[in-house]
């Protein structure tokens, strides 16, 4: 009977420990994803169409190089920062009626291609979107025809916004710098 008990002993600590060791089905991870419905307020989609005027030069530029790239020898500017406020129309005319400013920072980032990161916010000045912003975190391979970013957040009338921005080059002065671009941005918001 000493050894029926001994290995009856060894049996159950080694089940014991298999217990204790193995995770169980009950356990969570590290995540969770729960279905999300919001009785409260409904959700939003909303079409934006306007123009975004980048100038470089002259008196009053609304896009200054901060940090120059290190190496001036690079045909992408790779390691060149900037910051911008950006006027934002309603049509490609600077004088057209004014909807907004874009507010940001950028840095070329492509070693081989002329490449953007951008972090910008657009704040609407005009309508019932003035005070309201929408956010955009992005890479932006510029020499693309048509640039796909995402809307990553907003607020006031854009609270818990999400969407995409569709952008094409409108006009582009490859001598001074100056751009002209057209944004489509569809987001989801409250």
């Amino acid at each position: 009977m000493g050894v029926v008990a001994v290995n009856l002993l060894q049996f159950v600590s080694l089940v014991v420990m298999v217990l204790v060791t193995t995770p169980t089905l009950a356990q969570k991870d590290w995540s969770e994803t729960l279905p999300y419905k919001d009785m409260v307020k409904e959700m939003k989609v909303t079409k934006l169409h306007f123009y975004f005027h980048d100038t470089v030069t002259g008196d009053n530029p609304t896009s200054v190089t901060v940090v120059p790239a290190p190496n001036n020898q690079s045909s992408t500017m790779f390691g060149s920062v900037g910051i911008i406020d950006d006027p934002l129309t309603q049509g490609p005319e600077l004088t057209s009626k004014a909807v907004g400013r874009a507010q940001g920072i950028f840095g070329f980032a492509g070693l081989n291609e002329t490449t953007l990161v951008m972090a910008l916010s657009f704040v609407f000045t005009d309508g019932k979107f003035n005070g309201s912003t929408l956010s955009i975190l992005t890479r932006d391979p510029i020499m693309e025809p048509i640039r796909q970013y995402p809307v990553v957040g907003g607020t006031g009338m854009f609270g818990f916004a999400h969407g995409i921005a569709y952008v094409r080059t409108y006009w582009f002065n490859a001598t001074t710098g100056d751009g002209i671009l057209e944004y489509n941005i569809t987001v989801v918001h409250y």
